[in-house]
């Protein structure tokens, strides 16, 4: 858990594509087995520390022939952005994917203190 005490707190949030295999015979839609696709997502703002970061997919579209499989994740969390991280296995197709995400963390104020030396 993340306390905020008497800080600014700030908030970003985007929604993005993360792929498209359908069109283009993709690996995603095409492929078997383990499979996993990655994004670099940048935040308008850096934060002061690492944010708490959710994702959730706002766009699944998945062959209803097989299993819909699916795990959506948050990785490599810094001050400045994140990987979201969508992976697949077995018989799954996926089409496409779009990723809606959350960051909430401290952010930095113009009335902060700065350190003097």
């Amino acid at each position: 858990m993340q306390v905020f005490i008497n800080q600014a707190i700030g908030v970003d949030q985007g929604d993005d594509v993360l792929f498209s295999d359908y069109e283009d015979g993709g690996t995603m839609w095409t492929g078997a087995g383990a499979r996993e696709r990655r994004k670099k997502i940048t935040f308008a703002t850096e934060f002061k520390d690492e944010p708490v970061v959710h994702v959730s997919m706002s766009l699944w579209d998945m062959d209803s022939a097989t299993n819909a499989r699916a795990d959506v994740t948050a990785e490599k969390i810094t001050r400045t952005g994140f990987d979201v991280v969508f992976r697949t296995w077995s018989d799954t197709r996926v089409a496409r994917v779009r990723v809606r995400w959350l960051a909430i963390g401290a952010a930095f104020h113009e009335d902060d203190w700065q350190d003097v030396y």
